[in-house]
């Protein structure tokens, strides 16, 4: 029976320091005991030869040196079971969808611990989001770890729920599913992931972990590591593959700043602790597949940066551990395009992995190179266009630059409730590449070209004809 200590000797913000009586471990579970009866639970964050930090995960409100201390010998775990699929829990994991307490299968611990490099299986398989810009230009492939780059005011948790409702492996029978994780999230908020979930029948499929803005600050620390316990549950052992999505980033780091402040902790660049490109690491790494096992856990990182500076830290540091990354742009946004994702500064390092013939379409890699290529030379047409005028531009720089419009209009714009097929975003590519002239296709090959342009095609438009905005 653990022992109740009377040792509190200072409260900081969410931490109290107790005078050590017993070897304690770090990341061991504590209970509080108030005053008046009230109980409140607490971690280990740091356990020296004089003083342990514990962290209380209900806000130290109310201790005070006559509260009672108890370290209960364990670290936090996770009930988890098949049943979790449907449910909606809090961020500390408990259910708050109104329906009975999950039975456990088993306990696990949720801190976890990254894939060993040797048993890491490469990501080859391409997961279809229905989302062009993502599908066509920067492909989301089983195993990675692809973050969405936003900022305040944009509609980066719109997109994560389209991607929530529409991901999927083709030609694969084997059960797929998303663990959805928010973190520092207002009520609003939760109430529109909830209804959007039930609404489109998603939930049947998913994991919601849900951190509101009212809780406290140290549970949105744990709440990221929750779903990824149940997300390798669910991958390992049941065998399902497992799309995580974690929004947003952004409050966790300034959790984790915050908790470095009361522990007085010497900051690094912009206040955040010096460790945190660690700490996001260990959770970033447990994406990936792995030998012998048949599941496999997909993450989506989101984090809306402050200013739109991709040299923020938290930007900084995902964009070293992850696998490239999504750019949701203000200036799409401020043209009323959805769903804004900028393929330009937006990166998929394994794309090549997961395309191509057999996975997505032998055409897949030329068309998007190509894409790529004339709506970058459009982009710069228009920045000389508020130079010279069009009046001054060549036949080039004007079909160019009608190119990117159309883009923008055609490619990128999409309905939210609208799930493409890879075959329906490439089919729109081809059509805009023939509005230009064949020898501008630089990037295709000319048997690809004879295959699939629509003016090659029998009874199909020539290239000058006009397709419809």
């Amino acid at each position: 029976m653990p022992t109740e200590y009377r040792t509190i000797t200072e409260i900081a913000g969410p931490l109290i320091f107790v005078e050590k009586t017993e070897w304690v471990g770090y990341g061991e579970l504590v209970e509080v005991g108030l005053p008046d009866g009230t109980r409140k639970r607490g971690q280990v964050l740091d356990s020296s030869k004089d003083i342990v930090v514990v962290q209380v995960f209900e806000g130290t409100a109310g201790i005070d040196r006559q509260s009672t201390v108890k370290f209960l010998g364990e670290t936090i775990k996770l009930n988890v079971s098949r049943d979790m699929l449907g449910r909606i829990l809090s961020g500390a994991g408990e259910p708050i969808d109104g329906g009975p307490p999950i039975v456990p299968e088993k306990r696990v611990e949720i801190t976890g611990s990254a894939i060993n490099p040797y048993s890491r299986e490469h990501p080859a398989e391409f997961i279809q989001t229905g989302i062009s810009t993502i599908d066509g230009l920067n492909t989301l492939v089983r195993g990675q770890k692809l973050p969405l780059f936003s900022g305040a005011g944009l509609p980066h948790n719109e997109v994560a729920l389209q991607i929530a409702r529409q991901a999927k492996v083709l030609g694969s029978q084997e059960p797929f599913g998303v663990v959805f994780a928010a973190m520092g999230i207002t009520h609003e908020e939760a109430r529109v992931f909830m209804d959007d979930f039930e609404r489109t029948g998603a939930l049947r499929r998913a994991v919601l972990f849900l951190n509101l803005a009212d809780d406290p600050a140290v549970e949105r620390l744990i709440t990221p590591r929750m779903a990824l316990t149940a997300a390798e549950y669910l991958a390992y052992e049941v065998g399902m593959h497992i799309l995580v999505i974690l929004t947003d980033m952004t409050n966790y780091a300034e959790a984790l700043r915050q908790i470095g402040a009361a522990r007085e902790e010497v900051p690094g660049r912009r206040g955040y602790p010096g460790y945190m490109y660690t700490d996001l690491a260990t959770m970033y790494e447990r994406a990936g597949r792995i030998h012998g096992r048949k599941g496999s856990i997909t993450q989506i990182p989101i984090m809306s940066i402050p200013d739109d500076d991709w040299t923020h830290p938290i930007a900084d540091l995902t964009g070293y551990i992850t696998e490239g990354q999504m750019a949701i742009a203000r200036d799409l946004h401020r043209k009323a395009i959805y769903p804004p994702v900028d393929p330009l500064p937006s990166l998929s390092r394994l794309m090549d992995a997961g395309i191509g013939k057999d996975r997505t379409r032998e055409d897949h890699k030329q068309v998007a190179d190509q894409l790529y290529a004339a709506y970058a030379e459009g982009k710069d047409v228009r920045g000389l266009v508020a130079i010279v005028g069009k009046e001054a531009l060549s036949d080039r720089d004007r079909k160019m630059l009608e190119f990117a419009d159309r883009f923008e209009q055609e490619f990128i714009r999409q309905g939210a409730e609208e799930d493409r097929t890879i075959e329906q975003t490439l089919e729109i590519g081809w059509k805009l590449l023939a509005t230009l002239d064949e020898a501008w296709l630089t990037k295709v090959d000319r048997k690809t070209l004879e295959k699939y342009h629509p003016a090659h095609r029998a009874g199909s438009p020539g290239p000058e004809r006009k397709v419809p905005v």
